[in-house]
């Protein structure tokens, strides 16, 4: 049915939300570039836990960097995903320099413990950036108090950012606003202002949180009421003479990614968020199987072309229902950082006990 491609019709970005040895070596991702039209990916601490930590694939890599004196278990972890990122990268290339650096990028974290530490996500971030010479790569950084800090300084720096867990309006607008403030500061030092960006706004985990707060008839509506309230805001930037000024309208302006897409309750489509979220602008980063799905059998169903009036309407109920719409963005950003933390110390843990067995 090839409806990533119908996606990409519409002017959206199709990226995937993986990376792993085997998705390389195996041609996998040179089949969803060329094939099946993906034009990005991303990395999390929770991917790189399940690629590394729960496979044998990196076994050969791990013994070689050791022998290079890498004993460090997150010195190791970095060495061997900017590996993999640095090959997802070239073969996405082409995109970048088709897109005039637009699309085509790949993203890597900085680590998850520095969520609410500003010097040590900046000093990360330029290190972590240094290690590619590729223009297509992007830094991760969370969009905490702290983190929108550091977004400032590195957009700053000409540094490009994906701000992750953004669950909120006021997280989004905060992150778009810090993006400007770094475009700013370039402006007054005479830089130019092409900075790359984009803002991940986490949907799914909304609906695991509230439904079973909920009844029935406003079940699965939280997420998506959320992601339009945020559209509208970014509508609203756009419009802004600040935003035209820097950005030229929407040409250099930070772009809202979709992050968590997969449905995680059975009862809905296997493509109910990829569907509705479908805009020209945007960037979807979608794990294998739900592109798979969608590839196969999805069909655009925007729920974007009125957001303010939709979402203020859906917002006044959930309110009204006891679902405290910012307190739980809120909650869910903690959680968020939390969940990336354990996954990461996991991951350490584990290539820890593959350092110490092989010695």
């Amino acid at each position: 049915m090839h409806g990533v491609r119908e996606l990409t019709k519409l002017g959206q970005s199709i990226w995937l939300d993986s990376i792993s040895r085997q998705l390389i070596d195996s041609g996998t991702l040179s089949h969803y570039i060329n094939d099946v039209g993906i034009t990005g990916l991303t990395s999390n601490p929770s991917i790189l836990a399940h690629a590394i930590g729960h496979s044998d694939d990196y076994n050969a890599a791990l013994a070689r960097f050791e022998a290079q004196g890498v004993h460090d278990a997150e010195e190791m972890v970095y060495e061997l995903a900017i590996v993999d990122l640095t090959d997802a990268a070239t073969l996405l290339h082409d995109v970048w320099e088709r897109t005039q650096g637009r699309d085509g990028f790949v993203s890597i974290e900085v680590p998850p413990e520095y969520a609410n530490a500003v010097p040590e996500t900046i000093s990360w971030a330029r290190r972590l950036r240094s290690r590619f010479d590729l223009g297509n790569v992007l830094i991760k950084v969370p969009g905490t108090a702290a983190g929108t800090q550091a977004i400032r300084e590195l957009i700053a720096d000409g540094i490009g950012v994906n701000v992750t867990l953004l669950f909120g309006v006021k997280h989004y607008v905060a992150a778009a606003t810090a993006f400007l403030d770094g475009l700013e500061l370039r402006q007054r030092a005479g830089l130019s202002l092409d900075v790359p960006s984009v803002a991940s706004v986490f949907v799914s985990r909304w609906d695991s949180a509230a439904n079973p707060r909920l009844p029935d008839g406003l079940k699965q509506r939280a997420g998506l009421t959320v992601m339009q309230a945020i559209w509208a805001a970014h509508q609203q930037i756009l419009a802004t003479e600040r935003c035209q000024q820097l950005c030229n309208g929407s040409d250099r302006m930070q772009r809202v990614l979709w992050a968590s897409t997969s449905t995680k309750d059975p009862a809905y489509p296997d493509t109910f968020y990829v569907a509705a979220l479908a805009a020209p602008g945007t960037v979807d980063t979608i794990p294998e199987a739900t592109l798979l799905a969608f590839d196969d059998h999805g069909v655009p169903d925007s729920v974007l072309d009125d957001p303010l009036a939709e979402s203020e309407l859906m917002s006044a109920r959930l309110e009204e229902a006891g679902l405290h719409l910012e307190q739980l963005a809120d909650e869910l950003q903690v959680n968020g950082a939390q969940s990336f933390t354990a996954d990461w110390n996991e991951l350490l843990d584990s290539v820890a006990l593959k350092l110490k067995g092989a010695s």
